[in-house]
């Protein structure tokens, strides 16, 4: 199976430019949205969490059930966007 892998937002320069090298454009909309922030990282965390506990929410309607998350060794934006979408670790 294809496995979607998801890369939250810590940089939004840094993932125009990953964007790029991989032959993949940013969504103006993003663009929008993180416009002004670079200084702000506690709205860039919450805004980046929105976006992909909404691409998350957006893939499982469309019948995807298995994520990768891509964490750059910051994982606790990952787990905040786990706890939104209600998956919590075992215990």
């Amino acid at each position: 199976p294809i496995i979607p892998g998801l890369m939250p937002i810590t940089n939004f320069e840094q993932n125009i430019r990953f964007a790029k090298s991989c032959g993949a454009s940013v969504p103006t909309s993003l663009h929008q949205l993180f416009d002004g922030i670079d200084k702000d990282p506690v709205t860039r965390q919450l805004l980046s969490a929105s976006v992909a506990v909404q691409q998350v929410r957006s893939l499982v309607e469309n019948g995807v059930k298995e994520f990768h998350f891509y964490t750059l060794n910051r994982p606790d934006l990952t787990y905040a966007i786990c706890r939104v979408l209600g998956i919590k670790a075992e215990q």
